[in-house]
């Protein structure tokens, strides 16, 4: 471990230079004119593992956007470790809100300013760079590596589970290890052992067959806008609990020394109100904000549309109009539950001047890890003697659907061993990674190995 440390140590500038050759790559998944670069992205990442001394590596191809594999297995009597993360980023727009190009790294103020700097383009290149310092400053690692990067997490991770299922021999292993969420803050890190559940939907209504004149129209004719806005507000009540019958059947609570640890963790809510301009927080009745965040399932408005929203006036009443919505979901509540549940609600309630067209656009499942585990112990070690401060296990509100996958089809935890911040901006203009935390990252993943084949070896 010692030589790799030193190893990541003296490379560290070139570790940079080279994250930002991948970042200048724009592999947008979500849009289809990036396709090529994409595809770019994958090959580049493949190569830079044979580069680094890799047993193997390969593009594989599916049916949306590549997955890189590469392994290097050196023993059956070591652990293995699959690391999971991806190459993809969410598109840059808007583009004038960036103080610089989002495809021309950009380091000040001590980080490196690019699209996917963060999320997840600088904390998956942790775990290259630190097998790197493995293969090159002591010729073997101590664990087994085998590495899933996909190209479309920011589009539902749709080939990644099939790719599981395909390979579940080959990936045969004994932890998953993930760089992909946030710590509470530099002063307290954090661990992730839970994830919400992802439910994402787009739901139509169509009224009259085209766009009619609103003077000539209007007040005998329902407007799909107005009828889709009371419809949305309908889905909360005074509480700010979801008002979908059914909707909290599963839920799994919060147990009370869960809520006590909520409260001991050290959350500045008027800070953190002031780093996203709000005033008030509107959080379920019963629960703090921290809960809410992460613990607590949700029911949001993406996007709404419908009409003329162009400059200026037009006046027309819309033929249609059209909401995107995503459901965060908790532990034991499953997907398709909760669409069915949506879906029914709405059916319910959408009033017989309208159509109702409900599409159901990708999803995940919520995750819990148990934090006693020896590998989520190995990972609050390693990020302790890093960081200098020992690290306190958290929820995480976000979804990241290949846990799911991980879990249920190779009965694999995962330890989220983040190194962001939620003010690194990711998927908003000027995000950003700041280079300690590129490098404290690679130091802590070194650290992780060692000390998870420690304990494989004790057990």
């Amino acid at each position: 471990m010692d030589a790799a440390l030193s190893y990541a140590d003296d490379h560290f500038d070139t570790f940079v230079g080279e994250l930002e050759d991948l970042l200048r790559i724009p592999s947008v998944s979500t849009d289809s004119a990036y396709a090529d670069d994409v595809q770019r992205a994958a090959e580049w990442l493949a190569e830079h593992f044979d580069t680094i001394g890799m047993q193997h590596s390969e593009v594989v191809d599916t049916d949306g956007h590549p997955i890189v594999y590469a392994e290097h297995l050196t023993g059956d009597d070591k652990p293995t470790v699959i690391v999971y993360g991806h190459y993809d980023v969410q598109p840059p727009d808007p583009l004038d809100e960036w103080d610089s190009e989002p495809f021309e790294p950009t380091r000040r103020n001590g980080s490196i300013y690019a699209r996917g700097a963060c999320d997840d383009k600088g904390q998956m290149f942790m775990h290259v760079k630190a097998a790197e310092a493995y293969l090159q400053g002591e010729s073997d690692p101590p664990v087994n590596l085998k590495f899933v990067v996909e190209g479309e997490e920011e589009t539902g991770s749709m080939a990644v589970g099939p790719f599981i299922e395909e390979n579940a021999e080959r990936l045969e292993a004994d932890v998953v290890l993930i760089s992909d969420t946030a710590m509470l803050s530099e002063d307290t890190p954090s661990i992730v052992y839970g994830l919400r559940g992802l439910a994402y939907t787009e739901i139509t209504l169509q009224g009259p067959n085209r766009d009619l004149h609103s003077g000539n129209y209007g007040g005998a004719v329902d407007n799909p806008a107005n009828a889709l806005s009371r419809l949305i507000a309908g889905l909360h009540d005074e509480d700010h609990r979801i008002d979908i019958p059914g909707f909290y059947d599963d839920v799994r609570d919060l147990t009370e020394e869960e809520r006590a640890t909520y409260a001991d963790l050290p959350f500045d809510e008027e800070a953190w109100m002031d780093t996203i301009g709000v005033d008030a927080v509107r959080t379920e009745g019963g629960y703090t904000t921290l809960e809410c965040l992460s613990a607590r399932p949700t029911l949001d408005v993406n996007g709404i549309w419908g009409g003329y929203t162009g400059e200026g006036a037009k006046t027309v009443l819309p033929s249609e109009a059209h909401a995107k919505i995503s459901m965060r979901l908790v532990p034991d509540q499953e997907v398709e539950d909760i669409y069915d549940k949506l879906e029914a609600h709405l059916e319910d309630v959408v009033p017989d001047t309208m159509s109702l067209t409900f599409r159901r656009l990708h999803g995940g499942d919520p995750v819990l890890v148990d934090p006693t585990a020896p590998p989520m112990q190995s990972a609050k070690a390693a990020m302790g003697e890093v960081l200098g401060t020992e690290p306190v296990f958290v929820r995480n509100g976000g979804t990241i659907p290949v846990v799911a996958d991980f879990q249920d089809t190779l009965g694999l935890d995962s330890v989220l061993m983040g190194f962001g911040l939620d003010s690194d901006a990711i998927h908003s203009p000027n995000e950003h990674f700041g280079v300690d935390r590129f490098q404290k990252g690679i130091q802590s993943i070194v650290r992780f190995h060692q000390h998870y084949a420690d304990s494989a070896q004790q057990r």
